[in-house]
C-alpha cells in the first residue's frame, strides 16, 4: 500500500516537472526532447507512453453522412421474377415483371425452416428467381456485370433466411416478455465465401425489414465492419456512420430514445468480428452474416446464444435464371435507345436466344471449374484469376497440410488458413437436435479432382483410402462416382476386393475355367499414384503412358470407363474402372473406338504402347444398385448393316476383354475402416 502511494506521489512530482518544461498534454510528451524525457522516472515514462499509444488508435471524428435518396430507392425497389419455361429456347427461362403470384413454401425444421414442396397445389409453380432493383444501389453491392450492383437476386435460400427472421420477430412481438425474452432471438448466417450472402441475404433482409410494421420496428441498421448505415423508418432517411465507437454510440442513443430496431452485421472481407455488446441490451434483433470462419463471430455467437442459419450455394438453375435476367436487362436498355422494324426484332430475337444460351454455356463452364460463386462466374477476368489461385493453392500443398483436410466430409469449422476456403463449399445438414450445421464439401468437380489427386500423392495410401471412404459415406452428392476410384491406390483396399471380384463371362464361355484378373496375379502392380487427365480441349501436349498410375479423366462424358491404369506384363493389360448403378452397361463399337481415339490424343506412341494389349474392366456398384447380370456386350448399332470396322471392334471386345463385378457394401466399407494402418 505504501509503495503504491509513493509511486503516485512520484508521478505527480514528475507531471509538475514536465508542466514547467512546457509539456502539458500528450502531444507535448510526443515531441519532448530526450533530455526532458530522461528527467522523469521510468514508471512515469511507461504511463505516458501507454496513454500516447492508446490515443494514437484511430477514433472516428468523421461527421455522419446523409445518404440522400437511398431510403426511397431501397424501399421502392422494383420487382421482376424469372420462371422456367418447358420447351423454351435459349436458357429455357423467361423474365416477367412484378412480384410472382406464387412463392416458395416452408415448413418448420428444428429452430428454423426448410422448403416444403409437398404443400404446392396443382399448377402452383414458384419462380426460379426473384430480382429486386434499387436504382441507387444498396448499402452493399457486388461489382458484377450488367448492373448487378443494383440488382438483388433472391432465390429459395435467400427467401428462407427472411422467413426465419420474420418468424422470430413475429413470435417475439406477439408474446414478448421483457424479463424472459428482452430481445428477438439473434441469428448467425454462414455460407460459402463468394456466393453473395451480403448482397443477397443482407440486402434482402434490409428491404423486407423496411416494409415491416413501423409501429413495431422503427430502425434498421446495416453494418459492414465499422461502417453502419442507419435506416430511420420514422423519418425515411439513411445516415452513414464510420467507426466502431461512433456506431455503438448511435445505436445506444436510438435505444435510449425508445426505438426498436434490427441490426444486419456483415463481417467485412478482412474479418471484422462484431463486438459482443454492439447491439442495445433490449428490444433489438440482430443477425451476423459471415463465412464459416470461427474467428469472425465465435465470441459474439457464444455470448448472444444465437441460432445458426446455413445458406447453401445457389443451384445450377438459379444461376441460369440470373443469366436470363442479365440478358433481358441489357435488351431493355437497348430497346429504349432505338426502335427497330418488327421483322428485324423477330430476327434478332432468335439471335438473342442463341447468344443467351451461349452465355449460359460459358458461365456453366466456369461453375464446373471454380464452383457456383457469383463473385467469379460472371466475370472472365476474376474467374481466370480465381482458377489460377485455386490451382496454386493445391500445388503448394505439403505433407503437413493433409492433416487439416480431415474437416472435409464433416461439420467441423475450417479454422485459420489451414484448409483453403477456395476449395470448400458449405452444405446445410441437420444435427441430432435438428439444428443447422455447415458441412464441408469440395466446391467443384474440377477442384475436387485436383485436391484429391494431390492428397493421394502426399498421404499414406491407407490413410487416403479411409479419407475418401469417409467423404463418400457422408457427401450429399454422388461422391462415390466422383471420388471413390482413388481408393484403388490403397493396398488394403485392392487386397480386400480381389476375392470379391465376380467374373462376368460370355454365354458361350460360361463353362471355361475362371480367368484370374491382373490384380490377383500381380497385386504389386496396383496403381500407386494418381494422374488427372484434363478435358481434351484444355489438355496441353501429350504425355507418356506409365504403368501403376491411376488415370482419372476429368470429362464427365469420357467414353467407356471412369478411370484406368496399366499393368506391366506380356502383353500389357489395361484395367478400366467403371462406377455404375444400372443393371446393365452395354456399349457399342463407336464408343470403344472413341475411347481409343482419346487415348491416342492423350498418350505419346499409343499405337505402339497398346499393341496386343488386353483389357480388363471392373464394374463397381453400390450395394443398393441393381446388380449386373452377365457379360456386358459391345453390340452392333444395326445388325443388318455390319461394317468391317465394327466387326473388328466387336471381335476385339469378345476376344481380348475380360470383365469383373464388385459390389461395395456397407459391411465392406466398415471392414476397410477397421483395418490397421
Amino acid at each position: 500500500m505504501e509503495g503504491a502511494v509513493r509511486e503516485e506521489m512520484d508521478m505527480e512530482k514528475d507531471l509538475r516537472k514536465l508542466y514547467k518544461n512546457g509539456v502539458s498534454n500528450l502531444f507535448g510528451w510526443l515531441v519532448a526532447s530526450a533530455e526532458i524525457r530522461a528527467s522523469v522516472l521510468d514508471i512515469t515514462k511507461s504511463f505516458l507512453d501507454a496513454a500516447l499509444e492508446e490515443a494514437r488508435k484511430p477514433t472516428t471524428t468523421i461527421a455522419p453522412i446523409k445518404m440522400e435518396g437511398l431510403y426511397e430507392s431501397v424501399y421502392n425497389a422494383r420487382w421482376h421474377h424469372v420462371v422456367e419455361v418447358s420447351g423454351g429456347e435459349g436458357t429455357g427461362m423467361e423474365v416477367k415483371e412484378g412480384k410472382p403470384e406464387q412463392s416458395w413454401k416452408y415448413k418448420k425444421a428444428g429452430y428454423t425452416l426448410e422448403e416444403d414442396d409437398g404443400v404446392r397445389k396443382s399448377g402452383e409453380v414458384p419462380p426460379r428467381l426473384m430480382v429486386l432493383t434499387s436504382d441507387d444501389g444498396w448499402p452493399y453491392t457486388m461489382n458484377g456485370p450488367h448492373r448487378a450492383g443494383n440488382d438483388l437476386f433472391v432465390n429459395c435460400e435467400v427467401e428462407r433466411v427472411w422467413q426465419i427472421v420474420k418468424r422470430g420477430l413475429t413470435k417475439w412481438f406477439s408474446n414478448f416478455d421483457l424479463i424472459l425474452n428482452p430481445s428477438p432471438v439473434p441469428h448467425l448466417l454462414v455460407g460459402t465465401p463468394g456466393i453473395g450472402k451480403s448482397m443477397n441475404a443482407g440486402s434482402y433482409l434490409l428491404y423486407q425489414l423496411l416494409h415491416y410494421d413501423v409501429e413495431k420496428l422503427q430502425v434498421v441498421v446495416h453494418c459492414f465492419g465499422s461502417t453502419a448505415y442507419v435506416f430511420d423508418k420514422t423519418s425515411r432517411t439513411v445516415t452513414k456512420y464510420m467507426g466502431n465507437k461512433t456506431s455503438k454510440s448511435v445505436l445506444g442513443g436510438l435505444w435510449q430514445r425508445g426505438m426498436k430496431g434490427y441490426i444486419i452485421y456483415d463481417v467485412a472481407k478482412k474479418g471484422t468480428p462484431p463486438d459482443p455488446d454492439i447491439a442495445p441490451p433490449t428490444k433489438w434483433g440482430m443477425i451476423v452474416v459471415s463465412s464459416p470462419n470461427l474467428s469472425n463471430y465465435d465470441k459474439w455467437a457464444n455470448q448472444s446464444e444465437s441460432v445458426q442459419i446455413v445458406m447453401n450455394c445457389p443451384e445450377k438453375d438459379d444461376i441460369k435464371a440470373m443469366c436470363a435476367w442479365m440478358k433481358q436487362n441489357r435488351q431493355l436498355a437497348e430497346e429504349e435507345e432505338k426502335e427497330e422494324e418488327e421483322e428485324e426484332e423477330e430476327e434478332e430475337a432468335g439471335e438473342d436466344e442463341e447468344e443467351e444460351a451461349d452465355y449460359w454455356k460459358k458461365v456453366k463452364g466456369r461453375m464446373d471449374k471454380v464452383g457456383p460463386l457469383l463473385r467469379y462466374v460472371f466475370d472472365q477476368r476474376k474467374y481466370k484469376s480465381r482458377l489460377v489461385s485455386c490451382r496454386s493453392t493445391i500445388n503448394k500443398m505439403v505433407l503437413s497440410d493433409t492433416q487439416y483436410y480431415s474437416v472435409l466430409g464433416t461439420e467441423k469449422m475450417c479454422e485459420g488458413n489451414h484448409v483453403s476456403h477456395k476449395l470448400v463449399k458449405v452444405v446445410r445438414v441437420r444435427g441430432e437436435d435438428k439444428s443447422e450445421l455447415p458441412y464441408n464439401a469440395l466446391i467443384s468437380s474440377h477442384l475436387a479432382e485436383l485436391t484429391l489427386c494431390k492428397l493421394a500423392e502426399l498421404m499414406v495410401p491407407n490413410d487416403f483410402n479411409l479419407f475418401v471412404l469417409a467423404i463418400k459415406d457422408d457427401l450429399l452428392s454422388k461422391a462415390l462416382e466422383d471420388h471413390s476410384l482413388f481408393v484403388f491406390l490403397s493396398a488394403a483396399f485392392v487386397n480386400a476386393i480381389i476375392p470379391k471380384l465376380k467374373e462376368l463371362k460370355l454365354e458361350e464361355d460360361k463353362d471355361d475355367s475362371p480367368h484370374l484378373c491382373a490384380l490377383r496375379v500381380r497385386p504389386h502392380e496396383r496403381p500407386f499414384k494418381p494422374r488427372l487427365l484434363e478435358c481434351l480441349k484444355d489438355f496441353k501436349g501429350k504425355i507418356n503412358a506409365e504403368c501403376r498410375v491411376l488415370y482419372k479423366p476429368e470429362a464427365k462424358n469420357f467414353p467407356l470407363v471412369d478411370g484406368f491404369f496399366f499393368v506391366e506384363s506380356k502383353p500389357k493389360i489395361m484395367v478400366g474402372l467403371q462406377m455404375t448403378t444400372a443393371s446393365e452397361h452395354h456399349t457399342i463399337p463407336s464408343t470403344v473406338n472413341l475411347f481409343k481415339e482419346n487415348m491416342a490424343k492423350y498418350f505419346n506412341g499409343w499405337e505402339k504402347f497398346s499393341r496386343d494389349m488386353l483389357w480388363e474392366i471392373i464394374y463397381i456398384q453400390h450395394a443398393d444398385s441393381t446388380p449386373l447380370d452377365g457379360w456386358q456386350g459391345c453390340d452392333y448399332v444395326n445388325p443388318r448393316n455390319k461394317t468391317d470396322a465394327e466387326n473388328e471392334i466387336v471381335a476385339f471386345w469378345n476376344g481380348k476383354v475380360h470383365q469383373y463385378q464388385f459390389v461395395l457394401t456397407t459391411e465392406f466399407v466398415s471392414k476397410i475402416r477397421e483395418m490397421k494402418m
